[in-house]
């Protein structure tokens, strides 16, 4: 008799690796439209989670604990991460995990940077495209202005870390966002996926880790904010935009997104997905090469 359990168990690591090996090589294959297309989706699905975590910890200062107040928003950003999963779209540090396809030999070098390439661009248009329609819709000015002052203390305390800091925290990031992503790969359903996206994603924001795509948006909206804030902002919050003299584009792209960046891929690429190639694929690779 026919054992029906495995049409409805979720995956074992090691067909799990198949399953990636077999994703990677699709991403790569998909023509350029609905590459970006996707990939634009997934920049705004990033900061979705990335608006709500901000609107949760709003004014939560000397109300939480610090602690309590990080677990709160890591649990919300992971909205993110889920609508890119369940809902279909193409993330960077996500797709960091084609290189099990790529060590295999089942996709070449070119194919992995242009797809990197692409996706990489279309989140950071997506992600910002997104801040500019918060601002535009004045939402920052809700709670009294504590949620346009939460991401401004967001995005200056992202664009005060230091080069070193800024690569280490990137890589420990997108370990926790490649085990989610890879845990996802072992659902059978939606409930599957969700329930295996959320504590790794909860832990990397808890933990104050640094993820490239999500930074699209928080710094981003905090310069705007900064820029474009009317005076009754101010005048509500009682702050200014001196105090926040160190969030600036050279901050925010050469202090912040480039370090993350590169953290980000030998967090992904090297630590999760070359790691698990070497466990479940790099036999099979031999033996079908």
């Amino acid at each position: 008799m026919e054992d029906r359990t495995r049409y409805i168990d979720s995956l074992l690591p090691a067909e799990m690796a198949i399953r990636a090996e077999e994703i990677g090589a699709r991403k790569v294959a998909m023509s350029l439209s609905p590459l970006f297309a996707l990939s634009v989706l997934a920049g705004a699905f990033i900061a979705f989670g990335a608006l709500l975590s901000t609107t949760v910890v709003a004014g939560a200062d000397g109300v939480l604990t610090y602690g309590v107040t990080r677990l709160l928003s890591g649990f919300v950003f992971s909205l993110g991460l889920v609508l890119v999963v369940v809902g279909g779209a193409e993330l960077f540090t996500g797709n960091n995990l084609i290189v099990m396809a790529w060590a295999n030999g089942k996709v070449s070098t070119a194919q992995v940077l242009r797809n990197w390439l692409i996706v990489y661009i279309g989140n950071f248009v997506g992600a910002f495209g997104t801040a500019v329609l918060v601002f535009i819709s004045g939402q920052y000015m809700f709670g009294k202005g504590s949620v346009g002052v939460a991401a401004l203390s967001i995005a200056n305390a992202k664009t005060g870390l230091g080069f070193t800091e800024a690569l280490t925290l990137g890589i420990l990031c997108n370990v926790l966002v490649c085990l989610a992503v890879w845990m996802s790969f072992s659902g059978r359903t939606t409930a599957d996926k969700v329930l295996a996206v959320v504590p790794p994603i909860t832990a990397f924001v808890a933990a104050g880790f640094e993820h490239s795509i999500a930074n699209m948006y928080f710094v981003p909206i905090a310069l705007l904010i900064k820029w474009g804030a009317p005076e009754s902002f101010w005048n509500e919050t009682g702050l200014a935009a001196a105090d926040f003299s160190q969030i600036d584009l050279g901050s925010f792209i050469v202090g912040n997104l480039i370090p993350v960046t590169i953290g980000n891929i030998i967090g992904g690429a090297v630590l999760v997905g070359i790691v698990y190639w070497f466990v479940y694929l790099r036999d099979r690779g031999d033996q079908t090469s």
